[in-house]
């Protein structure tokens, strides 16, 4: 048995019998790997740091690409190739001195049909407020929208009962009503049982054909309110005893043709009213622009936080290699005394902190990804992962390695050969 133990050669005979004036590289590794196999309660403790670390510089960056994904998908299912011309302000004097609102009109609208390529819906609204009864002597104050069928496709409606009224409803001014959810559900208990029923407007009853929904919740940032009804356009003219318009909605054929359409619409819209009337066009681009800018910043920034961690690790492991370099002063006389020279000393402690620090980061990878990407397969929700993530986890861990394998690295290197080989 005793000659067996002589005959197996131990991490520190190999380090002897490898310390000559010139090492390989491969060299300096093998005796990293040996290091850590001879402390590996205490280095897999200093790696851990370094695994939650990579780890949460992953899921942060995850985390925050899945919000950004989250909340542009949330605005673009409001449309984002619509684009809302709405009239802002400016009057046209008539006779006694009186003036009135420069709207636009039915003819702006189809001369921007006319002249502007790529839109592909449409649609003019008219805005009304009265008191509607319900029946049984029961009134409740609505807004009412007069649009064209078009405005569904333009706002991206949900019909969640029913039908939305269609190009024969509009043409034949029937008395037919779309009206929304949470209307519905506060007078009859369902967005069924609404279907079917009537509801009276100045005396003309309107019957309710369908329940719809914006496709997300505007907060009340939006003309749709909770007590909204959407009727024909022509039939609401009844109402209102004009021809004039506030607002009139266009949806593009694609994202990139909205800002020069809009550009264009304005253009026209201005060419044919008074100087001082004020217009506007809104558009999401600027929006989404915005937002995705604003979600990266964020995730740079919580991304950073994350990173602290790893800054933590790293004094981990500086202060491992340190007790390591202590541990091994009277195997860094020998190695000097055989000719090795503070080079090659510098380079294999500071290959052990970049192997340790290495080490714990890709496993840090692999877990901060294996969880989004479980989780993406066993939910239905879509889960960006960017490969990115990992590369900058992986790059971070090989800097914390050198950085904070420095400073042992160099103590190592300058211990005087003669002082170390006294050590006890």
């Amino acid at each position: 048995m005793a000659t067996a133990n002589l005959s197996k050669p131990t991490s520190f005979d190999r380090t002897l019998a490898s310390a000559r004036s010139t090492m390989m590289f491969s060299e300096v590794v093998r005796l990293a790997v040996d290091s850590f196999r001879a402390s590996k309660t205490r280095f897999l403790l200093t790696m851990l740091g370094m695994i939650i670390g990579s780890a949460s510089v992953i899921l942060v960056a995850t985390l925050g690409s899945t919000g950004k994904q989250y909340a542009l998908d949330q605005l673009t299912s409001i449309g984002p190739n619509k684009v809302e011309l709405q009239y802002g302000g400016g009057t046209v004097s008539g006779p006694d001195n009186t003036s009135t609102p420069d709207y636009m009109t039915l003819d702006d609208m189809d001369t921007v049909l006319e002249q502007v390529p790529g839109i592909v819906a449409s649609s003019p609204m008219l805005e009304f407020h009265d008191n509607v009864s319900i029946g049984g002597g029961i009134t409740k104050q609505t807004t009412l929208l007069g649009v064209s069928p078009q405005y569904r496709i333009v706002r991206n409606l949900v019909v969640v009962d029913g039908r939305f009224f269609d190009d024969q409803d509009d043409l034949a001014h029937e008395k037919v009503a779309v009206i929304v959810k949470p209307f519905a559900e506060e007078l009859y208990g369902s967005a069924n049982l609404a279907v079917g029923k009537t509801i009276s407007v100045k005396g003309i009853p309107f019957e309710i054909i369908g329940v719809f929904r914006e496709a997300f919740d505007t907060y009340g940032q939006s003309e749709i309110s909770e007590h909204t009804m959407l009727v024909p356009y022509p039939v609401l003219r009844y109402f209102t005893g004009t021809n004039t318009l506030k607002e009139i909605f266009f949806t593009m054929r694609s994202a990139a043709m909205v800002v020069p359409a809009s550009n264009r619409i304005l253009a026209i819209i201005r060419s044919r009213h008074y100087a001082g009337s004020v217009y506007s066009a809104a558009t999401l681009t600027d929006l989404l622009s915005s937002m995705a800018k604003i979600a990266d910043m964020l995730t740079i920034i919580l991304t950073l936080g994350a990173g602290i961690t790893l800054i933590v690790s790293g004094v981990g492991i500086m202060n491992s290699m340190l007790a390591n370099v202590q541990s091994r002063i009277k195997e860094i006389g020998i190695r000097k005394a055989l000719g090795a020279t503070s080079r090659e000393i510098r380079l294999q402690f500071l290959t052990e902190a970049v192997f340790l620090s290495l080490s714990g980061g890709i496993i840090g990878t692999i877990l901060g990804l294996a969880i989004p990407l479980t989780l993406g397969l066993l939910s239905p929700f879509k889960i960006p992962v960017s490969p990115w993530s990992a590369v900058a986890a992986l790059t971070t861990s090989v800097l914390v390695g050198v950085l904070f394998g420095t400073l042992p690295a160099n103590r190592a290197a300058r211990l005087d050969p003669v002082q170390t080989l006294k050590y006890e």
